[in-house]
């Protein structure tokens, strides 16, 4: 059998030895790299703001930033085929909005949204009899207010907890072992589905999330 080798092959070898020249490296510093770095420092100007060694939240922010990026891309210019490219982008907007909530901590406003708005009363003091010159606050809560709002407070707690574990699974995927599962039973079917993968994928995994 006779081997052949388009002329495409060797440009291409051509392009790679010309990449790998010291010249060529001073000129995509300048007109590649260097552009490309002004543009992230302007893109991520907020977290690269708000980023402090000994807090998190800036380095979700870098992440939100990066997602978004990336989502509106994909969307617009991905060369995917639009099904699993789409699930993609869905996916990584729920993690955008997950980190959203998280950073703005938000999970009151979301549980007064289902329970009612938290009851609360201005401030109010009166004298200490005992202690001349002292004050206490008044507690003006009814017991059924306590309670209502109690409820408010820890139905937004659960929400951080089920919204923080729903973000860490987006960006961990799906189980591939669950796909080979159910390949390995649909080739013992005498029709075959060949819309499996798409069914089956649910466009989370950062490891799956490039174009």
């Amino acid at each position: 059998m006779e081997v052949g080798f388009a002329d495409t092959f060797w440009d291409s070898l051509k392009t790679i030895r010309r990449h790998n020249t010291w010249w060529y490296k001073i000129y995509e510093f300048f007109r590649y790299t260097t552009p490309r770095f002004i543009k992230n420092v302007w893109r991520f100007r907020k977290p690269l703001t708000n980023h402090y060694w000994w807090d998190h939240h800036s380095m979700l922010q870098f992440m939100e930033v990066s997602l978004t990026n990336m989502s509106d891309n994909l969307e617009k210019r991905g060369l995917e085929i639009e099904e699993p490219r789409m699930k993609k982008v869905i996916a990584m907007r729920r993690a955008i909005q997950l980190i959203k909530n998280y950073n703005d901590s938000n999970y009151i406003e979301m549980a007064e949204s289902e329970l009612g708005e938290t009851i609360l009363h201005d401030f109010e003091f009166e004298d200490v009899p005992d202690k001349p010159g002292f004050s206490r606050l008044i507690d003006t809560e009814s017991d059924e207010e306590k309670k209502h709002n109690r409820k408010v407070y820890e139905r937004s707690d659960e929400i951080e907890e089920l919204e923080w574990i729903e973000l860490w699974s987006i960006l961990k995927g799906q189980d591939h072992k669950e796909y080979i599962k159910l390949h390995e039973e649909d080739e013992l079917k005498e029709i075959k589905n060949d819309n499996l993968w798409n069914e089956w994928f649910n466009g989370s995994g950062i490891k799956a999330w490039w174009d």
